[in-house]
């Protein structure tokens, strides 16, 4: 049967369509100004000086890792201490970047790493042996960031961010992705800003900030925010740069970089929805007390989600308890069956991910609660766009399979 309730949804209104047109008429749909403008608002909603769009969330992990180390704040082969339950392009981006990722357990509620394992694992290390923390704020939660932060400090380590999937998620007052040397997005379909495939780095960090420019666009010698070509003035064409004097610097290139550039139409999107995520924030929210309070009769083996105010819910998540009497598969196919759409949490990395098996064996038994939820958990849709009859819906759907 055709789905009744989606995880996510993408409803393109006046505002998105009239962005969109605005492109077509002007011609220019590869990055441009629509793009700068975006950056720009994006930088300030998160709170940090600077923002870098790129073509997706995983982009942008590799593109600020790939500055990182150009930087020195990395080496290749540095160790990155993070979380085994997480979408792959978390661990794949760290990889694709030349580091080594290291995984450490999760809390089983809100599904961020584990803090007294990391710092276990800090204690039992050698003097520089790790060189920075990724904590992902998965599904929305935010991480313990005065506990990351202090292990940071104690051990000499950046603070890197993976906020992906909490777009507006506050810590004591700002919003996750402000505290560390970066902080990593992805504005995918159904996640609360959606504009299909962009991604964003934010950062305070100035020199971060130019290297990431350059290196998302083949690290090509251009670096500004708005090329003045059009004006009679390029400050790379007025330096002696000992070349010969007819030059482009937008096709010279003194990095060896990648094209993570994005176009015009998901910057619109993202833009024309940006005045409006604190209304998505706030339905979204609604949605999961709605639905704790209609499901809580099933507490006694449906752990349901930690409800927040300062959380910005990508999903619903649950997590079948030990004593289930019903299993993820069939729970799901049931749900299924009724128009209800499913997904099931992300597999531990390591240990459940076919692309990450040779790690098993060094890592099988140690992360115990990302086995767990990889093998129970799973998560139905929040977003702003489900009516009161969607809810009601499913709330009938979990209790015609349940009681």
């Amino acid at each position: 049967m055709a789905l009744k309730v989606s995880v996510g949804d993408f409803r393109i209104g006046d505002k998105e369509k009239a962005a969109v047109m605005d492109i077509l008429n002007t011609g220019r749909i590869s990055e441009g100004r629509k793009v700068w403008a975006f950056e720009q608002k994006w930088a300030e909603f998160i709170g940090t000086k600077y923002a870098v769009a790129v073509n997706s969330g995983t982009s942008a992990l590799i593109v600020a890792f790939l500055a990182a180390i150009h930087m020195g704040m990395l080496k290749k082969g540095s160790k990155v201490i993070t979380t085994p339950t997480s979408y792959i392009a978390t661990t794949n981006a760290i990889v694709h970047a030349g580091l080594e990722p290291v995984f450490v357990d999760i809390d089983p509620f809100t599904f961020g790493i584990n803090l007294d394992k990391v710092k276990e694992l800090l204690q039992n290390s050698k003097p520089g042996e790790y060189a920075a923390i990724l904590p992902v704020h998965l599904m929305g939660y935010p991480c313990d960031i005065d506990a990351v932060s202090k292990l940071c400090k104690e051990y000499n380590l950046h603070l890197f961010e993976d906020a992906a999937q909490a777009h507006g998620t506050l810590y004591k007052g700002k919003c996750v992705g402000s505290f560390g040397v970066f902080g990593a997005f992805s504005f995918y379909i159904a996640h609360n800003i959606q504009a299909g495939e962009l991604g964003a780095v934010t950062t305070n960090d100035k020199e971060l900030y130019r290297l990431m420019k350059k290196l998302k666009a083949n690290g090509r010698m251009c670096d500004c925010d708005i090329c003045t070509r059009h004006t009679g003035y390029c400050k790379y064409a007025a330096q002696n740069l000992d070349l010969e004097e007819d030059y482009d610097p937008r096709f010279l290139h003194d990095m060896q970089g990648y094209n993570f550039k994005t176009m015009e139409f998901p910057a619109a999107l993202a833009l024309a929805q940006i005045d409006s995520v604190e209304e998505i924030i706030k339905k979204r929210q609604e949605n999961v007390l709605f639905l704790n309070k209609r499901l809580a009769k099933f507490s006694d083996f449906l752990q349901l989600p930690v409800h927040s105010e300062t959380v910005s819910y990508l999903t619903y998540p649950l997590v079948l308890k030990p004593n289930s009497k019903i299993s993820r598969k069939v729970l799901r196919q049931e749900l299924e069956k009724r128009g209800v759409e499913t997904r099931s949490m992300f597999a531990s990395i390591p240990t459940q991910q076919p692309a990450y098996l040779y790690l098993k064996k060094e890592y099988e038994g140690k992360l115990p609660n990302a086995e767990y939820l990889g093998k129970n958990a799973f998560y139905i849709g929040c977003h702003q766009y489900l009516t009161g009859q969607d809810l009601d819906y499913v709330v009938k759907c979990f209790e015609e399979i349940l009681n």
